[in-house]
């Protein structure tokens, strides 16, 4: 067996003085799976100091939001110890809001953060919603907001809380410019210990002095100091020298080989000379580094177009909302797409992006909408923020068969690896999977769909920064018809877009 190297000889040390370096929360050999076969973290180590601004990296699936859960306290370690300070207060921004808080207002939402009552609520509301760049009625109820406000609104109700540790799972996705840079400002100034996911490398390097990762092949974490480039750099450093250990070695030991046989054959004390050799050749085996495997990243993919000729869809007019009176107002545009003409929808969070594509979405569903309207036999390809067209009962395999003109299992299962996909994953429940899983499997059902019509709502959230050059290219030479929303200018620059519809002008 190679020796395991993963400790970096950059890893952070642990300080053991007290104030303000003193460690508020220590895993020690925690472990944790789901179910009997899925492990996910095994003996991991690692520990957070007062102060500190970390970043929690690894690949999609590899258990980063399975970490946040264990911190605080929704989940708990099969084996080993998690240590924190007795009065440590945690405060988590989850990626989604439930059915149940959808139906509260502002100001109901924000009290159920807090055990017991605040008086002085209503301009805690205010200075939270003002961080996020969000601005609200305390009555409005959650559910009519965008998707991106909810998401504001899920971040806020961390930050409302003033933690001692605060968790934030993804907090960059559905945000704009504007709101990434508020939430920016404010991390840095943040006094307390803050820990992030995101696949935001420019949002992580601008505020983290620290990086958790996970690897997704040995199941544990190794700490470093630095940001993520750093980290990148740490790790082709010690993959450069561990390959040139091994190499060595390899050599060394097929010359040993070479003279074993040789010794062997002479017979009489030159065989005991050859199973000394052996022994030494075992020894030189076991010297051997475990090399690191490097994150893997999706295939280069390609969306099949349905085949349509004359006009795909026509948009008449859209209704957008005023984001200072919350009043709906319509607008008329003469907008039409046909085959091989990519449309971006622009603005503001909550204007009304994510309404339109909805209601192209359901366009035969609503038929008697006039404002837009679809050809016949058009398929659409409709790739949501929320992955709410997934059914979360289903499994992977159902759900990628289900979109199939006529199923072949040969083309669903290349498709799926291509994705990451492997059959490991292919009975598991879509509600299992990580978010950043979800919309791999998203893409998988895009291709295997054929569609004449593309629409991608945040197609890049939840989703490993590695795997957006293979995405980008895809759309980009995708020849159907193609609306995009999208907060990321550099993943749009990629891709080719026709004409952009400006909602907030």
């Amino acid at each position: 067996m190679a020796k395991n190297t993963s400790q970096s000889k950059n890893v952070a040390k642990e300080p053991q003085n007290s104030g303000p370096t003193e460690i508020i929360l220590r895993f020690e050999a925690v472990s944790f799976s789901y179910g009997h076969n899925h492990h996910i973290l095994e003996k991991v180590d690692f520990s957070l100091r007062r102060g500190m601004k970390v970043t929690v990296m690894g690949q999609n699936g590899a258990g980063k939001s399975t970490i946040f859960k264990i911190i605080s306290g929704v989940l708990k370690a099969e084996e080993g110890i998690v240590q924190k300070n007795p009065k440590l207060t945690i405060a988590t921004a989850s990626q989604s809001m439930s059915p149940e808080d959808r139906e509260r207002s502002v100001r109901q939402y924000f009290e159920k953060c807090f055990k017991e009552k605040v008086y002085d609520l209503d301009p805690r509301i205010d200075t939270v919603l003002n961080i996020v760049n969000l601005h609200a009625p305390h009555d409005r109820i959650i559910k009519t907001f965008s998707g991106g406000q909810q998401a504001r609104l899920l971040l806020a109700s961390a930050l409302i809380q003033n933690p001692d540790l605060l968790l934030l799972d993804e907090p960059t996705n559905n945000l704009d410019k504007a709101g990434i840079l508020h939430l920016t400002e404010f991390l840095k100034n943040y006094p307390k210990t803050c820990v992030v996911i995101s696949h935001d490398a420019e949002f992580l390097n601008s505020f983290t002095k620290g990086v958790l990762y996970l690897d997704v092949f040995t199941k544990k974490v190794e700490q470093y100091a630095g940001n993520y480039y750093d980290l990148l750099a740490e790790i082709s450093a010690r993959i450069e020298r561990e390959n040139r250990k091994n190499a060595q070695l390899a050599k060394k030991i097929q010359e040993n080989k070479d003279k074993v046989n040789f010794f062997a054959q002479k017979g009489g004390k030159m065989r005991n000379v050859a199973q000394k050799m052996r022994e030494k050749i075992e020894e030189m085996e076991e010297d051997k580094v475990e090399v690191r495997k490097e994150d893997k990243t999706i295939r280069n993919f390609t969306i099949p177009a349905q085949e349509i000729i004359g006009e795909v869809v026509h948009i008449s007019s859209f209704t957008t909302i005023d984001l200072k009176t919350h009043k709906p107002k319509e607008r008329k545009v003469n907008i039409s797409l046909k085959k091989k003409m990519h449309l971006r929808l622009s603005g503001p969070n909550g204007i009304g992006k994510s309404t339109l594509l909805e209601t192209l979405a359901q366009w035969g569903q609503k038929s008697e909408r006039k404002e837009v309207v679809v050809a016949p036999g058009v398929r659409i390809g409709y790739y949501r923020q929320d992955f709410s067209t997934l059914n979360f009962e289903d499994t992977v395999r159902d759900t990628l068969a289900r979109v199939m003109e006529k199923e072949v299992e040969q083309t669903l299962r290349a498709t799926a690896a291509g994705f990451l996909i492997g059959p490991e994953m292919m009975g598991k429940k879509i509600g299992m999977l990580s978010e950043g899983q979800k919309g791999l499997v998203a893409f998988a059902q895009l291709v295997l769909l054929r569609p004449g019509l593309l629409l991608l709502d945040e197609p890049t959230n939840h989703i490993n920064f590695r795997h957006l050059p293979i995405i980008a290219k895809a759309l980009d030479q995708y020849e159907g018809a193609m609306i995009l929303v999208s907060h990321i200018p550099d993943f749009v620059e990629q891709i080719r877009i026709d004409e952009t519809l400006d909602l907030g002008k």
